[in-house]
């Protein structure tokens, strides 16, 4: 077996994996080999200790018999997935045939093996099974990495209705307004319905409306051909094309001009746009979530807002609440970007002491939790390795007041 023992060589070190089979002398002979090829193993005996053990312990792989009593394999096979979808399980029956195969593969195996296994072909199996989960584990760390995509932390109520609505809203493909004031975390909001949305393997694609004059948003989000006016020296392809098949997050958008909202009101009804200084018609179909820290409804009133893009926009409605009216969050927050920050900066962790915590629960956060941000990043700049109310009172308050 030396010569494929290499196997082990780039995957991570002493990958764990399951064996859940009711004959032990497969047991032992699969236990034997892999122990041999330098990997962690564990054994069930059937599939109901396989799945008590799935759900206690991390597993890199599994591999299930298909023919066990009390619970068929297939069935194992589901339940697994239900505990972790991304784990690897390789099924192996002395009863098969390619039909039993085909099913196996079709519930979601990641392989079939038949009975007696071929030592090659099993380790060449178990080999490309752990690539593939070290590969899904390292495009889910990149894509956090890349689009710095944080949890959403908190336990108070507004937090949990606000991640039950994204639960039930993102699968689908209504338009999302979200409204609250700066700082509240509604980009968070809207990277997540996208995360969980049927359309995260497209991009997402954001526009911050009020930091685009309002003389070249329209050439922001439509695009432009070459000469369409001055400085349009080459065609550009606009957000809303950018964003086909992927998600289009508006980011403020009430601070967008009445004639680009005119036009966005005809990409959503049509699902057209018609690019600055061009006449072709180009079809697009992104899905829209817009923000916005303003009362729409006022704006409609003022005449600053058109009230049929309001109507079009908002088909469901997500409200973040301020950080000052969801203060028992503040303690979670502040250990989240306590850890967070230490990492950023290469620092030894550094820690809260009690009455720490209750001195940032006691200050008004004006700038929501953008700002507690910033303050957890001045205290671990600024103070030793434990952090106390002094230095809340120090470093925090007084910089607030």
């Amino acid at each position: 077996m030396s010569h494929i023992s290499y196997l082990t060589s780039h995957i991570s070190i002493m990958p764990k994996i399951l064996i859940i089979d009711d004959e032990k002398v497969i047991r032992s002979a699969l236990k034997d080999i892999l122990l041999y090829e330098k990997f962690e193993v564990e054994e069930a005996v059937d599939g109901a200790e396989g799945l008590k053990k799935a759900e206690t312990g991390k597993f890199d792989l599994v591999l299930c018999d298909i023919k066990m009593p009390k619970m068929d394999g297939m069935e194992v096979l589901l339940k697994l997935q239900e505990i972790d979808a991304d784990l690897p399980v390789v099924m192996i029956s002395g009863h098969g045939n390619t039909d039993t195969a085909v099913e196996a593969i079709k519930k979601g195996a990641f392989d079939y093996i038949a009975k007696p296994p071929d030592l090659n072909r099993l380790l060449i199996t178990v080999r490309n099974a752990l690539d593939r989960n070290n590969l899904v584990a390292e495009t889910k760390t990149l894509r956090k990495k890349i689009f710095k995509t944080r949890e959403m932390i908190g336990d108070s109520a507004s937090m949990k209705q606000i991640k039950e609505m994204i639960n039930r809203v993102a699968p689908t493909e209504a338009r999302v307004l979200i409204t609250g004031s700066n700082g509240t975390g509604k980009e968070l909001v809207a990277r997540w319905i996208h995360e969980k949305s049927n359309r995260a393997a497209g991009v997402l694609v954001e526009v911050n409306c009020a930091a685009i004059p309002s003389e070249l948003i329209e050439s922001e989000l439509f695009g432009h051909e070459k000469g369409a006016f001055t400085s349009a020296i080459k065609q550009r392809i606009g957000k809303f094309e950018q964003a086909n098949q992927g998600t289009l997050f508006l980011d403020e958008i009430g601070d967008m001009s009445l004639s680009a909202q005119a036009k966005v009101l005809r990409a959503l009804q049509e699902n057209k746009i018609t690019r600055v200084g061009g006449e072709k018609e180009i079809n697009v179909n992104p899905r829209v979530v817009a923000a916005t820290n303003k009362d729409l409804k006022k704006e409609i009133e003022k005449g600053n807002f058109r009230e049929d893009l309001y109507h079009r926009l908002s088909v469901i409605l997500i409200h973040v609440p301020s950080l000052n009216e969801r203060k028992d969050d503040i303690p979670l927050l502040a250990e989240a970007f306590l850890k967070e920050i230490c990492e950023d900066y290469g620092m030894p962790l550094k820690t809260y002491t009690a009455e720490a915590l209750k001195e940032l629960q006691k200050m008004t956060w004006t700038g929501n939790i953008r700002e507690l941000r910033n303050v957890v990043e001045r205290l671990v700049i600024l103070c030793d390795k434990k952090i106390t109310d002094k230095d809340v009172k120090m470093f925090a308050i007084s910089a607030l007041a």
